[in-house]
């Protein structure tokens, strides 16, 4: 039976909701509340503060929202139901659909593992079209926590934000740790928790952390803006792996041998893309989104995405495992694996990266990974480009390749 006892109608939908004991703070420091005017279903992202506010007026007005992209057309409909973007790694970005629920059911989770509730500070240094930057500020007011929002402060701002406004908890992708990193700001002793995801953290970038917020736990998450939480990883997670099921999320592994989809099933799933399709496949309440990999005592390790891999001399090879290994070596910051084509084997594989030396690289990879796996060139690129998501542009390294 469902709905509401004795009377047959329909539970209304979960909602974000205010914790009374929250506070929004801007890059400023600014505080902000609820907005005097109507709730809006298409919330400019900025100022940040009161872009934050917004979400909860929407919500609690019943409204279907999103943050950002105000010229492109009406949000959909329904109570508690939300839009967001996707990281846009592998092509633009793509609006998908949501139920308020679907972040509600890890809340509560997170609530019990990372501490978060009233008298913390939380910390968000990403755009809040961005779906992680959204779920960390969001889920710090309906807790009752302190949401700091930096977007818009440069990367050594933001870390002496972090130390000023004695933050505990931060919410930040991979790409903007390692600008943070970069910024050589002084370090942030106070800070315990790092909550971060979206892609794998380089040996030099935990390095890098390890110095700039040594206090702070390291928790890892693998997923994605359609799927939410995955797994999550700690210090006790052996190397190469993204962890254990995150409570409440399901893992199966579907396919011949060396080329397992990863599939989940969880409360944490979106519903569907508003517009253009994207990489997430259903089938009878499981979802992917393409990822190969295998478990090994409960642990899951992952290979790469189905969609970036290449055949060489018809052996599958995945660019994340090289770019994985370019990074542990001495120098590198940044990598990318990109094919070309070639008339002998089909396709082969041509490494960019920021810092290291070409040759050894090279030497490294052949040592390695074997003739086909390893790049047949590696070139330096002096600047790097990102997405808005802080991911890398791999479109734009394209003119490395050819």
């Amino acid at each position: 039976m469902s709905g509401r006892a004795g009377t047959g109608k329909p539970a209304p939908p979960e909602r974000f909701r205010w914790h009374p004991r929250a506070r929004i703070c801007g890059p400023d420091g600014a505080g902000a509340g609820m907005p005097d005017g109507p709730a809006l279903a298409c919330i400019p992202e900025r100022p940040p503060a009161q872009a934050l506010a917004g979400v909860f007026a929407a919500a609690g007005a019943g409204l279907a929202f999103r943050v950002g992209e105000t010229a492109a057309g009406p949000a959909q409909q329904g109570a508690g139901r939300f839009e967001t973007l996707t990281s846009g790694s592998s092509g633009l970005p793509r609006r998908i659909r949501r139920s308020q629920a679907s972040w509600i059911a890890s809340f509560a989770v997170n609530a019990a593992r990372f501490g978060i509730g009233p008298g913390v500070r939380v910390a968000v240094p990403g755009r809040l079209t961005q779906s992680l930057a959204l779920y960390g500020a969001t889920e710090a007011v309906h807790l009752g926590a302190e949401a700091h929002l930096l977007d818009g402060l440069r990367p050594d701002r933001q870390v002496t934000a972090l130390r000023m406004r004695q933050i505990d908890v931060l919410y930040a992708a991979p790409a903007q740790l390692r600008l943070m990193i970069e910024a050589q700001a002084r370090p942030v002793a106070g800070l315990r928790l790092i909550v971060t995801g979206g892609s794998k953290l380089d040996p030099a970038t935990q390095a890098g952390l390890a110095v700039q917020f040594p206090a702070a736990e390291i928790c890892e998450f693998y997923g994605a803006a359609e799927t939410s939480f995955i797994t999550l990883s700690d210090a006790a997670t052996p190397e190469g792996s993204v962890g254990r099921a995150y409570p409440g999320a399901e893992i199966d592994l579907r396919g011949p041998p060396g080329m397992r989809e990863v599939w989940v099933r969880s409360p944490y799933l979106f519903d569907g893309y508003a517009g253009a399709a994207g990489d997430a496949r259903w089938h009878d309440g499981w979802l992917t989104l393409g990822e190969i990999g295998e478990m090994r005592d409960g642990f899951l390790m992952l290979s790469g995405r189905r969609g970036r891999m290449v055949t060489v001399a018809d052996q599958n090879v995945f660019p994340e495992e090289i770019e994985a290994f370019l990074l542990a070596q001495p120098g590198v910051t940044r990598a990318a694996v990109l094919a070309r084509a070639d008339p002998r084997r089909g396709q082969v594989l041509d490494a960019v990266v920021m810092g290291g030396d070409p040759a050894a690289l090279l030497a490294a990879c052949r040592r390695r990974l074997g003739p086909l796996k390893a790049p047949r060139r590696v070139h330096l690129a002096a600047d790097w480009p990102l997405l808005a998501s802080g991911k890398t542009d791999l479109a734009a390294l394209r003119g490395f390749v050819g």
